[in-house]
């Protein structure tokens, strides 16, 4: 499988009165079309850095981040993104919100198309009943929806998402991983999507693989390929022995070793 994305040597630096802070040093993987790559590390470690590169909204100090062979240089509609709190504009209905962002990306569509397109992906997302409410009188989860249906309906080739459950309670939390893992697998070409996380089980449940960030300055610490197969059952998958064992393996270098030292391993299970 070809990559879709290749990020080499990047190393981003910033500049705040006079002093300079590097917090990516020397990153470097690929990331084939289709996949789903999770990031963790902790706080500060860059991540968030990191996907604003991806972006386009911020230049690399050092290296190279290429989608399709080619240097990221600025934002594009190849690129959609969830942040962890939603994007939603607070004066447009949800369904005004999809058909906006919808509008951005099909210019060569005609309105009827445009709303037909919202009104299937807040069915998708199961919100066709709140299509018309405004975000304040969306729940947190709902308004997480709005901006995932949003973001898919645009048809962007990858899925940059910072921590976009992070601000919602558990149970929904679950909810909407299972909903994303739905959404992704039920497409005729799945996208390629890189999800930010401080949740080591909602990396483990979603990915396909795992890089792991060292403390500041962010090094690709450990990159780990995770091969429960698709479609993915939780209790039968957060049941087994081999989670039990990836899980320790990887609670042991968040909270332990990879604050110590930048050495790079594989794990595969």
């Amino acid at each position: 499988m070809a990559d879709k994305i290749i990020i080499d040597n990047l190393t981003v630096q910033y500049s705040e009165r006079g002093d300079k802070n590097l917090a990516l040093d020397g990153v470097t993987f690929s990331v084939p079309e289709g996949q789903f790559l999770g990031i963790v590390g902790s706080s500060g470690c860059g991540k968030s850095t990191l996907l604003s590169v991806l972006m386009g909204l911020r230049d690399p100090s050092g290296g190279v981040v290429a989608i399709d062979g080619k240097p990221v240089s600025g934002p594009g509609p190849d690129r959609g993104v969830v942040f962890q709190h939603n994007s939603l504009f607070p004066w447009m209905t949800a369904r005004a919100n999809v058909v906006f962002g919808i509008a951005q990306s099909h210019r060569g569509s005609s309105k009827r198309e445009i709303r037909a397109l919202a009104d299937d992906y807040l069915a998708k997302v199961g919100l066709s009943d709140a299509a018309h409410r405004y975000p304040s009188r969306l729940s947190g989860g709902m308004q997480q929806r709005v901006a995932i249906a949003r973001t898919l309906a645009m048809g962007a080739d990858i899925l940059l998402m910072d921590e976009p459950f992070g601000a919602v309670d558990a149970k929904n939390r679950v909810l909407l991983q299972e909903l994303l893992l739905d959404l992704w697998s039920g497409e005729a070409k799945r996208k390629t999507v890189i999800f930010v996380t401080h949740d080591l089980d909602e990396a483990i449940f979603l990915s396909d693989r795992i890089i792991m960030l060292t403390d500041s300055p962010g090094r690709v610490h450990r990159d780990i390929k995770v091969e429960f197969p698709r479609p993915r059952y939780r209790d039968e998958m957060m049941g087994s022995a081999v989670y039990a064992d990836m899980r320790k393996s990887l609670f042991s270098d968040f909270f332990g070793s990879m604050h110590k030292t930048d050495e790079r391993d594989s794990f595969a299970i």
